[in-house]
């Protein structure tokens, strides 16, 4: 717990830049993810065969969707890219189901802590509804 908030702290601060030895990834990888709680499928918006996708609880623009795969995996780096395709396809629809399509939208996938992710189960942001800056973060 205590290294997860360590590093959430540093990665906030922007003192962090490298040097994530694995064996704090591992312990990262090990924690229980906030997606493995039930997410009422009255909560989903849309499904795949491996992924579905909720409205994220903190909002980070108008529309802000999570693409979660079903099955914990860390991050996209032990991703099958069978399973990388299928969730973009299923960001894909569900941007088009809420109207992003014409106006645009943005895709995040956080990797890591340096790369800003906190939760370590492979989603994927689809971000719309405003303007994106760039560069991010």
């Amino acid at each position: 717990m205590r290294l997860a908030v360590l590093l959430a702290l540093a990665v906030a601060t922007g003192t962090v830049c490298a040097g994530v030895t694995p064996e704090q990834l591992a312990e990262l990888y090990a924690k229980p993810s906030a997606f493995e709680i039930d997410i009422p499928l009255s909560q989903h918006i849309a499904e795949s065969e491996n992924a579905f996708a909720v409205r994220d609880k903190y909002p980070a623009a108008p529309i802000h969707i999570l693409i979660i795969s079903k099955k914990k995996i860390p991050t996209i780096l032990q991703a099958s890219p069978e399973l990388i395709a299928e969730m973009i396809e299923l960001a894909k629809r569900v941007a088009k189901q809420e109207g992003l399509e014409t106006d645009g939208f943005r895709l995040v996938i956080n990797t890591n802590p340096v790369g800003g992710q906190s939760v370590y189960h492979f989603h994927i942001h689809v971000l719309g509804g405003r303007q994106m800056k760039w560069p991010p973060g």
